[in-house]
């Protein structure tokens, strides 16, 4: 075991973001099974409503319930949650008021759309609010006591949480939109639970990881949203480098290819002598393509030296070219453990 293995020691909330096309649900499971792995229990909370766990792991749709979906390698379990905001608005009137037969009643006239609308962000707190609920939540504890008095002997119920949570380019506002409904009551339930979730979304507990590729515009959000992050207060954490193809070539050759030094010739003589056809014209297509791929080489290396200078944890994990399957999934998850996610 390396010290890279205790990247997250003490983490108990990962909240994974990233551009959309970058795979940031796909390595949101995969983190949740490589946490989980050696028997430890994660939950991994959806909330935009998508589904994209259930199609993962190749199970139906999950219900507002937490429900097993997989077993990690070396043991533990990975349960998950799809959260939606009217179910958890039902959820967080039964917990503090006792008023779950009429919040269903509230729902049915579109409740959660008014609270929407005249207070910004309420939607948010009731997604982030479920996650930081089960972040607190001990093994006997009442729920009404939003997860268990402090300093309770008895242990969490799950070991990390961890968030699939909306793209990078509204991640600040969606975590920090707690500070926003508290402001609306000064004091009673409301405020105290909305305390309680910046508490969790505030402390060393919770750490916000960017999902990237090595390409310029989900890498430009990644540091954008890395430097907002930092600015509402909470804490950065890994930079996760998704779908990274390794190099066809040698060094060498690499540089030859970008600086137009190919020799063409030989390539066309090799052809030849493979017995293809028209190996001249094949040579100067395959020597373009060759340039190009050094080229692309190039702009990846100045793209992981951007994200070097953000001086946090980098993973990369490779492009499946069979696609993302539950195989492809777990190989991922080790990819991740192996680099210290864990």
């Amino acid at each position: 075991m390396s010290a890279r293995d205790r990247d997250w020691d003490g983490v108990r909330l990962h909240v994974v973001t990233g551009k959309g096309g970058t795979g940031k649900t796909t390595l949101a499971a995969a983190l949740a099974l490589a946490l989980a792995s050696g028997g430890r229990k994660v939950l991994l909370v959806e909330v935009e409503g998508r589904q994209g766990i259930a199609q993962l792991f190749d199970c139906p749709p999950l219900p507002y319930e937490e429900r097993k979906v997989a077993v990690a390698p070396r043991g533990g379990d990975v349960y998950a949650l799809a959260v939606d905001a009217e179910a958890a608005l039902l959820d967080y009137l039964e917990m503090f008021y006792g008023m779950r037969r009429a919040g269903q009643a509230l729902t049915r006239f579109g409740a959660v759309d008014f609270a929407a609308t005249i207070a910004p962000g309420m939607r948010d707190v009731l997604l982030t609010g479920k996650a930081t609920e089960a972040v607190r939540r001990r093994v006997g504890a009442d729920r009404r006591r939003g997860g268990g008095r402090e300093g309770s002997p008895e242990p969490f119920v799950y070991d990390a949480v961890v968030m699939d949570a909306p793209p990078t380019g509204r991640i600040a506002q969606f975590l920090n939109v707690n500070a926003e409904v508290a402001g609306l009551a000064r004091v009673g339930p409301i405020r105290n639970h909305a305390d309680k979730v910046m508490e969790t979304m505030r402390s060393p507990e919770t750490m916000v990881h960017f999902v990237t590729l090595l390409e310029e515009m989900p890498t430009q959000e990644a540091v954008d949203g890395a430097a907002e992050i930092r600015d509402v207060g909470l804490s950065v954490g890994a930079i996760m480098v998704n779908m990274v193809r390794d190099p066809l070539f040698d060094a060498a050759s690499l540089a030859a290819a970008e600086a137009g030094d190919l020799d063409v010739e030989s390539l066309a003589r090799g052809l030849k002598a493979a017995r293809l056809e028209q190996p001249e014209q094949m040579a100067r297509e395959l020597a373009a393509e060759i340039t190009d791929h050094a080229l692309r080489i190039k702009v990846e290396a100045g793209i992981r030296e951007r994200l070097t200078r953000l001086e946090q944890p980098r993973y990369e994990l490779p492009y499946l070219n069979d696609g993302i399957d539950l195989a492809g999934l777990y190989a991922l998850a080790e990819r991740l453990r192996e680099q210290g996610a864990a």
